[in-house]
């Protein structure tokens, strides 16, 4: 009898997922689904180090993962970017196919589409895929200073690049020069890509841009920003975690 199929898995227990302190380094657990204990919404979410990693969610912790449990923001300081990158993507699998077990058209029960990830109900023929927010990040420059803001839901004294998420019907330049009008008053110009980045927290794609502020002074909105203001390289405040595409982009703002 051939031996089951051993695999990476990605395992959530409530807000934290399963993390070992291996003798080298952290890793995801590994090994054959009968080895595991109990799951629930188990699927392959991708491959991790050359193994196809599965995605579930663990019923109960057993004693011995009891301290294995971390945040999932705490991964990418464990094991890396990658790691990082495959847990957010498990965390959003794992949170669609959870909320869509019955149709939100006729509460049919709803089945996996095989081959894809899509719930489809088998009454109406409706189907659900994996919610993607889409939020735009802009960088404002104003010579060799730099656009900062601070959130009253950020940490204590952390500041960030502006953003905010794409309205429909809207363009990612339209809602970036929004963005920063409705924020903070000002007018950007040169809008420049810069990069994306999946964000799990929940479901959002940052889309990230350079611009040039072209007028206005600042006046925060005092709902979404409660402070902002220009800042030079050797005056910055606290920064976003390096993770983040904001990190990263105030990080090569800085580089030029």
């Amino acid at each position: 009898m051939p031996s089951p199929p051993e695999y990476c898995w990605l395992l959530r227990h409530q807000n934290s997922v399963v993390v070992l302190a291996l003798a080298n380094a952290a890793d995801f657990p590994r090994g054959a689904r009968k080895g595991l204990p109990p799951l629930r919404d188990a699927l392959a979410i991708g491959e991790w180090q050359g193994m196809t990693c599965m995605a579930g969610e663990l019923e109960a912790v057993p004693a011995e993962w009891a301290d294995c449990l971390v945040p999932l923001r705490q991964v990418f300081d464990l094991m890396g970017m990658e790691a990082f990158a495959l847990a957010g993507r498990a965390v959003q699998l794992l949170d669609w196919q959870r909320h869509h077990r019955y149709c939100g058209a006729c509460a049919t029960p709803t089945e996996r589409l095989p081959g894809e990830f899509g719930m489809r109900c088998p009454a109406c023929r409706l189907v659900a895929y994996p919610r993607l927010s889409p939020a735009v990040m802009v960088l404002v420059r104003r010579g060799r200073q730099l656009l900062l803001a601070r959130s009253a839901r950020f940490p204590g004294g952390m500041y960030s690049a502006l953003a905010g998420f794409v309205e429909p019907g809207e363009t990612l330049e339209q809602c970036a020069a929004r963005e920063v009008r409705e924020e903070v008053g000002i007018a950007i110009a040169n809008l420049r890509y810069f990069g994306s980045q999946p964000w799990p927290f929940p479901n959002s794609l940052m889309v990230a841009f350079f611009a040039d502020h072209a007028g206005g002074e600042l006046q925060p909105d005092g709902t979404e920003i409660e402070t902002a203001g220009w800042f030079t390289a050797d005056a910055l405040p606290r920064l976003p975690m390096p993770m983040s595409i904001a990190h990263q982009l105030i990080a090569a703002a800085l580089r030029e």
